[in-house]
């Protein structure tokens, strides 16, 4: 981690949550790591994509676990334990290691189900948070679709194959939701949470709606070229790395009762402008009048 002298970290303050400062330039030796590791990982995941001997399995919650899951999160942690021992690791296979105040979030293969089917869109993703659980770094490397996402805090987000071939992204500057194009993943969930129908409403008011899924939706979004992406049921490793990517980009990431980060349990990733708009179609509130009565 890059130390500062604390004249140049006053320079280089970021305003962050609470009114809390980070220094921007802070983590620029991690997201060179991240690098590292989506580099090493991708060797891994490609030998094993398309695969005829991959070995899959479905875990205890019926989603589905392949040995390349596994082998690309223990390669990410046995990394991680020689280069930053003292951070702890989040990862969806093996849970939380180490005590560390900082922790890296990881999801080997985000897209579990393309991945063991042949689609190509899947992706390794590598988060950090720092020690009062804020999203600061993320790594999105989806090596079959030969694209690679990543931010820092205050040093914007970027996509490209290295940290010396890249492009900035930004948001949309779409305003209306009638303007708007969403992104999702699938129904599967709403009714649960209660909010089938106002989802449904929702994708009847804008203008274009794809499926895209998983992470990919949430790029567009940092990418511009789509204004909303949501999921009703998600992990801290599904979300940790895509937040700081959505965020540096000008957009806003949170939770469906509008608190900021990745922490709530499902997603809500816009533009900016159109967020809160988004909010009062699917934001907790007063469930469905079919999900009451079900």
């Amino acid at each position: 981690m890059t130390h500062l002298a604390p004249e140049r970290a006053d320079r280089l303050r970021h305003p962050g949550p609470g009114g809390r400062y980070i220094a921007t330039v802070a983590f620029d030796d991690d997201l060179r790591l991240a690098h590292v590791l989506a580099d090493a990982v991708e060797r891994t995941t490609m030998s094993r994509f398309l695969a005829e001997d991959l070995v899959v399995e479905a875990k205890p919650d019926l989603t589905l676990v392949s040995d390349a899951d596994r082998a690309a999160e223990e390669l990410i942690r046995g990394q991680l334990a020689r280069t930053r021992p003292r951070d702890a690791v989040v990862g969806e296979e093996e849970g939380t290691t180490g005590r560390g105040p900082r922790r890296w979030v990881i999801d080997p293969i985000d897209g579990t189900h393309n991945f063991v089917r042949g689609v190509p869109v899947w992706a390794t993703l590598i988060g950090l948070l720092d020690e009062y659980d804020t999203p600061v770094l993320g790594l999105v490397a989806a090596p079959a679709l030969q694209r690679r996402w990543w931010a820092a805090v205050g040093s914007g987000a970027w996509t490209g194959r290295s940290l010396t071939s890249a492009r900035r992204l930004t948001v949309s500057r779409v305003q209306h939701i009638s303007d708007a194009s969403i992104s999702y993943s699938s129904l599967s969930g709403w009714r649960a949470l209660g909010r089938r129908q106002r989802f449904l409403d929702l994708l009847d008011a804008c203008w274009r709606t794809r499926a895209y899924g998983d992470f990919w939706s949430y790029m567009m979004v940092a990418e511009g070229a789509v204004d909303i992406a949501c999921e009703p049921e998600l992990a801290l490793y599904d979300m940790a790395a895509l937040v700081p990517i959505v965020t540096e980009a000008g957009g806003r990431f949170t939770s469906l009762d509008g608190t900021d980060g990745p922490h709530g349990g499902n997603a809500l990733a816009t533009n900016g402008r159109l967020h809160d708009d988004v909010l009062a179609y699917i934001g907790t509130g007063e469930p469905d009048r079919d999900s009451a009565e079900s």
